[in-house]
């Protein structure tokens, strides 16, 4: 009965695993919001290569750290030999991640975060048009729920642009590699767009967001070395200096740690909503950006009126567009176009039909242990470690900042934490 009733999305089980998966994506704006800061290290004279490789490695460490914490390493394991096939897509998406991540630092340098942020989160309606197309998402949604999702995933984009512009004032002066900056901004919208891919296969196979991305930071820290060894001159990068500052190295690990919890969230998020949902709701993480911007750092007080004008405009269309992808709740006839879908996979790849769709709704592998090892234990104070001996040597960059609110923004990273990680160990165990 119970399988019958996810497979048609009825009851209160389709409801709440939609409301779940909305305080999923909106935790996870909160949080890649606020992993932004660390790209200024830009500016200090290292190669955007060297930045985006010590990202990925705090990134690295934290992704370790979550899944063998929350789960444990005997658990994740199974789940990746159960579905070996899966390893290579989640690879492939770590890779596309890194290329994405190291674009986004060079649009960054070229035209300023203001600009290439909202540029590369046109990434969700890419994924939009992927989860359509691949998985027939919205296929029996129905008219009114498509044109929420719809409009909805457009008026974020369209907010992103005007809270970008918002931020641009003063003599308007065109970098001076301002097409080179626009071309990796939409490069990264891109990759990104097209890394949603690899989630939704993994997904809709029955994998645990947490075992994905355990393989997901092998293609991630890869693909980033492969990069920086191969463009950015090999054992002379200025990876290897950034690596010896030790009080700047700190602030790029926060920022990957910060990072990973924002994307942990998402996955989630993709995994009960699907990606044209999750990932538009994610992607409101521009507003919370300009929030650290324009509160801490101070970046629009000298705005004029009209920009302050556009941070109020597109903040409500922001709202707006967020608001009806969160009330578009699937319906019967769209759970049984997602199960299809899920039954392709499994016929594909010899998967049984019937544990891949509980775990689908996040009701999996009851028999399988959690049980920690020693070596979990070893895992997550490695990792704590590594942050505790960075943070001892780090130094406060000379950035103008007011506490007062870097206290405020913190306080809602922690609700956002608090209340998306109670969602989700309530109703699935975090599965």
């Amino acid at each position: 009965m119970a399988v019958e009733q996810v497979a048609s999305g009825k009851g209160q089980a389709g409801g709440s695993l939609h409301a779940m998966g909305v305080i999923c994506g909106l935790a996870a704006g909160v949080w890649l919001g606020a992993a932004e800061a660390p790209t200024k290290l830009v500016n200090a004279g290292f190669s955007p290569f060297a930045v985006s490789l010590c990202m990925v490695a705090g990134v690295f460490t934290a992704r370790w750290t979550f899944p063998t914490l929350l789960k444990g390493t005997s658990y994740v394991f199974a789940d990746l030999l159960a579905k070996k096939h899966l390893v290579v897509w989640a690879i492939l998406a770590g890779a596309l991640w890194a290329v994405a991540n190291t674009l986004t630092v060079f649009a960054i340098r070229d035209v300023g975060l203001a600009t290439a942020f909202p540029l590369w989160n046109t990434n969700s309606l890419i994924g939009l048009l992927w989860g359509r197309l691949l998985f027939q998402e919205l296929r029996g949604a129905g008219p009114k729920n498509t044109i929420k999702v719809v409009v909805g995933a457009i008026a974020i984009v369209i907010a992103a642009i005007m809270l970008g512009f918002s931020t641009i004032h003063g003599t308007g002066a065109v970098a001076p590699h301002a097409i080179r900056g626009l071309i990796a901004a939409a490069g990264a919208s891109l990759m990104w767009g097209t890394m949603y891919i690899p989630y939704r296969k993994a997904y809709l196979s029955g994998m645990n967001p947490l075992s994905f991305v355990t393989a997901f930071t092998i293609g991630e820290l890869g693909t980033m070395f492969a990069l920086t060894w191969t463009l950015d001159g090999g054992i002379h990068s200025s990876a290897f200096q950034l690596v010896q500052s030790k009080q700047l190295l700190f602030w790029l690990f926060l920022g990957g740690f910060v990072w990973v919890v924002g994307d942990l969230f998402q996955q989630f998020a993709a995994k009960y909503l699907g990606i044209g949902r999750g990932i538009p709701l994610s992607n409101t993480n521009q507003l919370w950006g300009l929030a650290w911007g324009a509160l801490v750092f101070g970046e629009l007080a000298t705005a004029d009126r009209s920009h302050r004008t556009l941070v109020l405009a597109g903040s409500i269309l922001m709202i707006f567009g967020a608001l009806a992808i969160s009330t578009a709740v699937a319906s019967s006839r769209e759970h049984l176009s997602r199960n299809e879908a899920l039954e392709r996979e499994c016929v594909r790849y010899g998967l049984e039909y019937r544990e891949v769709l509980l775990a689908q709704s996040g009701d999996e592998f009851g028999s399988r242990t959690e049980r920690r090892r020693w070596w979990d234990v070893l895992i997550v104070a490695t990792a704590t470690g590594i942050f505790l001996w960075l943070g001892l040597n780090a130094v406060v960059p000379p950035l103008a900042m007011n506490l007062h609110w870097v206290a405020a923004l913190s306080v809602v990273l922690f609700v956002a934490l608090a209340g998306g990680g109670w969602a989700l160990w309530k109703q699935t165990r975090f599965s």
